[in-house]
């Protein structure tokens, strides 16, 4: 008991307390007691452990009597907008802070008395109202004892305490709302307006508060060439410059309406300006000067010609109506007011005038005032046709050779006529087959080739010209073409075969003929006679051949074992015109082989030394022979003709070969001579 806050009664052992004990400061002593016996110096101890029951001597303390809180006003029910705290030094239940709302304005709010949250019931956006104040009490739990363990005197009851809070809560305006357009999208302005002329006032509220509801206006796009002007702040769209309805009668504005929130929120509107028409354009004709023809005796009433004005105007500021100023000629023609178009007043005579020109052809709108404007026309009076075309011959011939190159002119027509203009210009066509080898220049009258000719597939052509005018009530002339073809050295002779085969016998006497070869050459006289020859294979001059006929005939005797067979590599055909054409075939002439020569032996004489002792079957040797023949002339057989009485040899007819047949014995004979013949 380091402070003296207790004593005890020495004789009874009475523990009292001598200051006011403090929970909060000190829950639990542990006091150590000693007892002793008289004046023995023996004594003996004891602990005592005394716990400091709490009593409710503290009330709940808010850190702060007031604060303050912002919110959205698009917060949902139930979103936790404050947090109370008061703390209480007690313990126990003298120290659990209970809270509740003391008085509010709204019952937008409630708080959890446990944890002090206080949370939205609802939205407060239906309210409008700016702030809120409420009062948030915090009350402890605790109650006076009804006993008190180790507690001598006594303790006053006393009641449960509290604090409070004032908290405001301010409602802050969220930017959820977009501008909205209350002007038209449409708007008309008269294209001759003053630039800074008030066309439109666009406007758009927002039902947001503050700069959330603050609108600027803004052009997005439409406006390229800076036509209007739009004041953001009033929404008034007026010209930039002069409008002009012809260039553009329309403009699609694409308008911004913006706020001033954050985020920014927006919304756009098409408006839609029509520019409205003034006479300010004289009509336009599409050309100034009309030129055309009619032709002449027809009756009243004949289309001339259609004249065509612009007005780029609208309305009645752009309908037209035409008509002609007096003039030279003008009574023999008159022009419908709404269409232009100009008919003939009377008939109309080529020879007694041929052109008119009427200096003025008036246009005028209906606009007021009108405007109008003139062009001029030029008619030519066209020519009846009353002549055909005639040929300066009925009949024409002409030779040609046949190697003309595609498109060559061969003969030039002419057909004249009277007539005057179209009338007069003469159109020259082929009537009858040509087989597709020529054709006439329509205009010039000029007959050309249009594919090569061949005499060889044809000889000659007749059809017939016709000289025509674009008139069809009058008859055509013809003239009758005969074209004849000259031939042109263009064919080479040409062999039945390109590879000829022949055979003969070697032996054979000079001149002896091997074979005929014949080539044809589709051209005619000179052209068209063929001479033979032979170019190469022929060097020694071994073969002659005809020239005119084509025979190939010996010019040398032949030998098989001198050579087999001969390749004439070249056979010249050539025709005889100028310059000469040829063609070439390939002959094979085979030597048939005579059997002239007899075998020879490849040694006249064979020596051969063997042993007595040799076994029966033993090769003993084997002879050879070539025939310079050939196939079954060149075939050898060998036979033993004299030497071989006893029979101790054998011999293979086809290879030559010689064996023991019969065992030797030199003591018997030491020689043998074998007399061997091929054949």
């Amino acid at each position: 008991d380091p402070h003296g806050k207790f004593s005890i009664d020495p004789q009874f052992g009475v523990i009292r307390t001598k200051k006011q004990l403090d929970h909060e400061a000190q829950s639990v002593v542990l006091l150590t007691v000693q007892s002793q016996l008289g004046d023995s110096p023996v004594y003996s101890s004891t602990q005592v452990n005394i716990s400091v029951t709490d009593i409710n001597d503290n009330p709940p303390v808010f850190l702060t009597k007031s604060d303050k809180v912002t919110i959205s006003h698009t917060q949902p029910p139930g979103t936790a907008v404050y947090i109370a705290h008061a703390e209480d030094k007690d313990s126990g239940l003298n120290g659990a802070v209970k809270y509740s709302i003391a008085s509010k304005q709204s019952d937008a709010f409630s708080i959890d008395p446990s944890l002090g949250v206080v949370n939205l019931t609802r939205t407060v956006f239906e309210e409008k109202q700016k702030e809120y104040i409420l009062h948030i009490a915090a009350e402890d739990c605790g109650s006076p004892p009804l006993t008190s363990l180790l507690m001598l005197t006594a303790i006053n009851l006393t009641d449960r305490r509290l604090d409070s809070l004032a908290v405001k809560i301010v409602i802050l305006d969220i930017n959820d709302n977009s501008p909205s357009f209350m002007s038209s999208p449409l708007s008309y302005v008269m294209e001759d307006v003053e630039v800074g002329f008030l066309v439109h006032h666009i406007v758009a509220k927002d039902p947001d508060e503050g700069r959330n509801g603050q609108v600027t206006y803004h052009i997005l796009s439409g406006n390229e060439n800076k036509a209007f002007v739009l004041d953001k702040i009033t929404g008034l769209l007026t010209t930039a410059q002069f409008l002009d309805r012809e260039v553009q009668e329309r403009y699609s504005l694409t308008v911004m309406a913006l706020d001033d929130g954050s985020p920014a929120l927006s919304a756009t509107q098409v408006l839609t300006i029509i520019v409205l028409d003034v006479n300010d354009e004289a009509p336009e004709f599409l050309k100034q000067l009309y030129e055309t023809a009619v032709p002449e005796n027809r009756d009243l009433g004949e289309f001339v010609v259609r004249v065509e004005a612009v007005d780029r105007d609208a309305g009645l500021n752009s309908l037209l109506q035409y008509e002609i100023l007096p003039g030279a000629g003008y009574e023999k023609f008159k022009m419908t007011s709404d269409s232009g178009e100009l008919v003939t007043a009377a008939s109309l005579d080529r020879e007694t005038q041929e052109v008119f020109s009427i200096k003025g052809s008036s246009c005028h709108d209906l606009g007021s005032p009108s405007r109008s404007s003139t062009a001029q026309l030029y008619l030519t009076v066209l020519d009846e046709n009353d002549h055909n075309p005639l040929f300066a011959k009925t009949r024409y011939q002409i030779s040609v050779t046949e190697d003309l190159e595609e498109g060559s002119a061969i003969l030039d027509l002419s057909a004249s006529d009277e007539d005057a203009g179209l009338n007069g210009e003469v159109m020259y066509s082929l009537i009858d087959d040509t087989y597709g080898a020529f054709a006439i220049d329509s205009v010039t009258g000029s007959i050309i080739t249009t594919k090569a000719l061949d005499r060889e597939t044809k000889s000659h052509y007749t059809f017939r010209a016709v000289a025509s005018d674009c008139s069809t009530h009058f008859p055509r002339s013809t003239t009758v073409m005969t074209v004849l073809i000259q031939d042109v050295n263009d064919n080479t002779p040409k062999f039945e075969q390109s590879y000829y085969k022949a055979s003969i016998w070697e032996g054979q006497s000079h001149k002896t003929d091997i074979i005929q070869v014949f080539a044809t050459d589709l051209d005619s006289g000179l052209n068209g006679e063929t001479e033979y020859s032979i170019v190469s294979g022929n060097e020694n001059a071994t073969f002659l051949i005809d020239s005119a006929r084509g025979i190939l005939a010996t010019n040398t005797g032949l030998d098989y074992e001198n050579a087999s067979s001969y390749r004439f590599l070249v056979l010249l055909a050539s025709d005889r015109g100028t310059p000469s054409l040829n063609s070439t075939a390939t002959v094979l002439i085979t030597v048939l082989d005579v059997n002239d020569n007899p075998p020879v032996f490849s040694s006249p004489e064979y020596h051969v030394h063997v042993k007595e002792s040799i076994p029966i079957g033993s090769h003993i040797t084997e002879v050879s022979a070539k025939d310079c023949d050939a196939g079954t002339n060149a075939e050898i057989t060998y036979a033993i003709i004299s030497g071989n009485d006893r029979g101790h040899f054998c011999l293979d007819g086809r290879t030559g070969s010689v064996n023991l047949t019969k065992m030797l014995d030199y003591e018997d004979t030491m020689k043998f001579t074998l007399v061997i013949q091929a054949t």
